[in-house]
């Protein structure tokens, strides 16, 4: 069976800034036997910081994402799914990139014998502030001439011209970020830690966790429209300082009758659900991403990666790192 996803015009197409907005260009190198689900993981990020961008920050860039191969058109990925592309040597590439992804997966060798992309990669790299490999995109960039000694580092420290990613990094065999976190970690630099952590929240696999049975009584017919907004709101801003009377505004109560109210709906007080909130995003991004304890602790609303682990230890007898070994799966460990 063929299956066909037309990212070009459905996703990448209407990123163009109509809005005076200025661009900011992110492309994806890819080729047939590209990975799919790396490329659409990135596609995303900026798509959804687009969203929380253009909500909160009317100064703020916008991201326009194109896919690009050697002679552009029809293109399969390694799970025989088909995107559109555009030629890299298509005029209206000529601009400077903010980010060059190159894809990884298994038509990586024969990618590296394809003159025409490797001469590009030479020539772009120069426009290029930010060149991101992911997985097997190393053999690439290293086909290119880019040795891999020459650049490979940890997506946290974004330099000009920056070549990363292999499964670790050689000097210091500690993971590297993966496609997602190094998405979100550019669009921290450019949007800030707020919309980042939006982002973040919105992409996170919504994967069980010893809370989730908590955080889903709000959808429950019993709780009032008014408790649901603000449980909602609750879990929406997590990631920020909260004071209970914002929250008891948004239900349109005094603070008394909302913690009241709450709690008989709910079946926790509303500082409860909030802690519940932030130890679940901690858990799922524990699991699904390589960011240090410390920075995924503050990136669900707690101080540091201290106050984190004793939050784990209180409520869930394990810590951060012993969570994090004993739920992700074996290849990604």
């Amino acid at each position: 069976m063929e299956c066909h996803i037309d990212l070009h015009n459905t996703v990448i197409q209407r990123r163009v800034p109509r809005d005076g907005r200025a661009a900011k260009h992110i492309g994806i190198a890819v080729f047939n036997g590209f990975s799919l689900l790396d490329t659409v993981s990135i596609v995303e990020a900026f798509e959804t910081a687009n969203r929380f961008a253009e909500a909160s920050r009317h100064d703020a860039p916008r991201y326009v994402v194109r896919l690009l191969s050697s002679a552009g058109g029809r293109i399969a990925s390694s799970s025989s799914v088909f995107v559109w592309t555009d030629s890299v040597e298509a005029r209206g590439h000529a601009h400077d990139f903010h980010a060059l992804f190159i894809a990884g997966g298994t038509g990586v060798h024969d990618a590296a014998r394809d003159g025409r992309l490797l001469a590009w990669l030479r020539r772009t790299h120069l426009r290029s502030e930010n060149v991101l490999s992911i997985a097997e995109g190393q053999f690439l960039l290293e086909a290119a001439g880019f040795a891999s000694s020459a650049g490979i580092g940890s997506a946290r420290g974004l330099v000009p011209r920056h070549y990363f990613r292999r499964e670790t990094d050689p000097a210091t065999q500690r993971e590297v970020s993966s496609p997602l976190e190094s998405a979100l970690n550019l669009i921290e630099a450019d949007l800030g830690t707020e919309i980042t952590c939006k982002a973040a929240a919105s992409l996170a696999p919504r994967a069980s966790t010893q809370f989730t049975s908590v955080l889903n009584r709000n959808a429950s017919g019993s709780v009032s429209d008014k408790i649901r907004a603000s449980a909602q709101w609750l879990e929406a801003n997590g990631h920020q300082p909260i004071s209970i009377d914002r929250a008891a505004g948004i239900a349109a109560m005094s603070e008394r009758n909302f913690l009241r109210r709450f709690k008989a709906e709910i079946g926790v007080t509303p500082s409860g659900y909030l802690l519940y909130v932030r130890l679940d995003m901690s858990c799922r991004l524990l699991v699904e991403t390589a960011l240090p304890v410390d920075k995924i602790a503050r990136r669900c609303g707690f101080g540091d990666g201290g106050q984190l682990a004793r939050l784990f230890r209180k409520h869930m007898g394990t810590t951060p790192s012993e969570y994090r070994n004993s739920h992700r799966q074996p290849h990604d460990r």
